[in-house]
């Protein structure tokens, strides 16, 4: 008899304690789940960006497509010759310019170089009485001036070092003086001289280097850079009163260059700002 009086008393007390922990199981029940952790800030970005100065120096291989002689006694016309020789010898120059850095993946700027004096020769059979047994030895001298707007893209930075590839458009001045004509063969003896000449044309270039970080803002910078300069033009070679009025045309001369040279901004780099994160909302209990 007591066992059964036992029961009923266990059973009250089950129903107690449920009675009491159901509202607290709701109440947690209705609670939202935790936020998902904050994003973390991204770290300050150094931009290099604004106006910069430039300087170089290098030294160009020059080669030239082909040389032109023509008699421009009235009326004109051109030489029949074979060229036995007709190149240019390198050249060395020296330039600055300004520029300004758009973004971290494009910049552009404008140049002057001057390139030093250099020689040029054509040695040549003259073909047009037929074979004349007459060869030419004409020599000269020219330096240039170039300027070139230029656009370049930087392919990324790894380690402070950034390639990047550009081109560029503008002018050469020309100045071709010293010009000299000497015969040999059935033409020994002949001599000319003509005077300096000044000639201006369209100038083109294709880039591609390497610039190192010296410091934030200082960057040394190595590239090889194609240079179409256009065309070169003596003064009239005459050696006599009765001899042809002679003038040489230089086409397409062309410079595989090696450049050395620095990039001085004139602004330390800029730390971009980074992206300000809203805090999470605040812990709601539903009742």
């Amino acid at each position: 008899m007591r066992r059964r009086s036992d029961f009923p008393a266990l059973v009250r007390s089950l129903t107690l304690v449920a009675g009491v922990g159901a509202p607290c199981l709701a109440q947690a029940a209705d609670l939202l789940p935790p936020p998902p952790p904050p994003v973390p800030m991204a770290e300050p970005v150094e931009f290099a960006g604004g106006w910069y100065l430039r300087g170089d120096v290098g030294y160009g291989t020059l080669d030239l497509r082909k040389t032109i002689a023509e008699d421009v006694s009235h009326p004109s016309k051109p030489y029949d010759y074979v060229a036995l020789q007709d190149k240019l010898q390198n050249q060395y120059f020296i330039g600055g310019g300004i520029g300004y850095q758009i973004n971290p993946w494009l910049r552009a700027d404008a140049t002057g170089e001057y390139r030093f004096r250099t020689k040029w020769k054509l040695f040549a059979e003259d073909k047009t009485g037929g074979d004349t047994g007459g060869y030419n030895l004409t020599e000269g001298r020219f330096d240039s001036i170039v300027g070139l707007v230029n656009g370049y893209v930087d392919l990324g930075t790894w380690y402070g070092v950034t390639p990047f590839i550009g081109a560029g458009v503008g002018v050469a001045h020309h100045s071709f003086g010293g010009v000299t004509d000497k015969g040999y063969g059935n033409y020994f003896g002949g001599y000319g001289i003509g005077p300096r000449n000044e000639r201006t044309n369209f100038a083109w270039a294709l880039h591609a280097g390497l610039g190192y970080d010296i410091a934030p803002n200082l960057k040394f910078e190595a590239a090889y850079r194609y240079l179409n300069m256009g065309e070169a033009t003596t003064g009239v070679v005459t050696c006599s009163l009765d001899c042809p009025k002679t003038v040489y045309r230089v086409k397409e001369i062309e410079s595989h260059d090696v450049k050395l040279g620095f990039r001085y901004l004139l602004a330390p780099p800029v730390a971009v700002a980074a992206v300000d994160y809203a805090p999470p909302p605040p812990l709601v209990r539903k009742y």
